[in-house]
């Protein structure tokens, strides 16, 4: 009769040892298998959104975050510079932007949700050169009319503080404005308008 008792009592540990062992096993094998069904780096890199903190920008400064590859501007602008966006006109090719990719809610003379922040693609829309930002007025080597905005050394093209193209550059179209949106006063989610990214 004592032997059943010591039976019983190592037929239960050897099923307990086992089947602890077999989910450690399964914990294992599961958790590799179902970190692969999760998108790469590469893959979010692609096309994921991004969060961008503007908390500590200055008016006047500009950040730059990549997103899908591309550096995307983040600008904020004074009130002296969001005046003189209304003021001009003239000398932009697209001052509307019907022709231009961005967002409907952009779709305002700043091309902003905010007027004071300001969001753009930074690759020319001519060649796909890297724009410089150029925030000060009448320098000498663009011009008197020149209120500060991005030139594209490659070949000449010059665009406006809202990503506006001048007329008669190489530039066809204006800077592209990315999908977002504001998460709180000071957090954006570049790649996502309203929920969709």
């Amino acid at each position: 009769m004592s032997e059943q008792v010591v039976d019983k009592r190592r037929r239960l540990f050897l099923t307990a040892a086992a089947t602890a062992v077999t989910g450690v096993g399964a914990a294992y094998v599961a958790v590799p298998f179902l970190s692969s069904m999760n998108p790469s780096d590469r893959a979010k890199a692609a096309g994921a959104p991004v969060e961008a903190d503007i908390a500590k920008l200055e008016p006047g400064q500009l950040i730059r975050v990549e997103w899908r590859g591309k550096p995307v501007w983040v600008l904020k602008r004074t009130p002296e510079v969001m005046a003189e966006l209304n003021a001009e006109g003239d000398y932009l090719r697209d001052p509307e932007s019907n022709e231009s990719e961005q967002p409907e809610s952009c779709k305002n003379s700043g091309r902003s949700i905010k007027p004071e922040v300001f969001l753009a693609v930074g690759i020319c829309t001519h060649l796909g050169c890297s724009p410089t930002f150029r925030p000060e007025v009448a320098p000498e080597d663009l011009g008197p009319e020149w209120k500060g905005g991005f030139f594209c050394p490659c070949h000449g093209s010059k665009f406006d503080l809202s990503g506006r193209v001048f007329a008669g550059v190489p530039a066809p179209l204006n800077l592209v404005v990315p999908p977002h949106e504001y998460i709180t006063d000071s957090r954006i989610i570049i790649g996502s308008e309203g929920g969709q990214a």
